[in-house]
């Protein structure tokens, strides 16, 4: 059996899927398939479904903060910095002959 969490909950419920939860709440509290509720709100359970599926994608996959490499942009940028310190080079024309 399963152990009931702090929001009522079961325990091995939290480890299955999203669709699969909201299946399963669906056959519960809405007597699934026999009855069936509005399609707002049946969509509107999938939609929530879905993005807590996708957030818990997210979770799932490794993020290592990874920049892709743009060497045009970086050779643009190098060049601009070039630039920029030309255009600050002061000529000195004290010393005379």
């Amino acid at each position: 059996m399963a152990r009931q969490g702090a929001q009522g909950v079961g325990v091995s419920e939290m480890h299955q899927t999203p669709l699969l939860n909201i299946l399963r709440w669906l056959a519960r509290h809405a007597g699934y398939p026999q009855s069936r509720l509005p399609v707002q709100a049946e969509r509107l359970l999938l939609l929530t479904a879905a993005a807590q599926a996708e957030e818990a994608g997210e979770k799932s996959r490794p993020s290592y903060m990874i920049q892709s490499s743009d060497t045009a942009m970086e050779s643009a940028l190098r060049q601009h910095s070039e630039r920029r310190r030309r255009v600050h080079y002061k000529c000195d024309n004290s010393a005379k002959v």
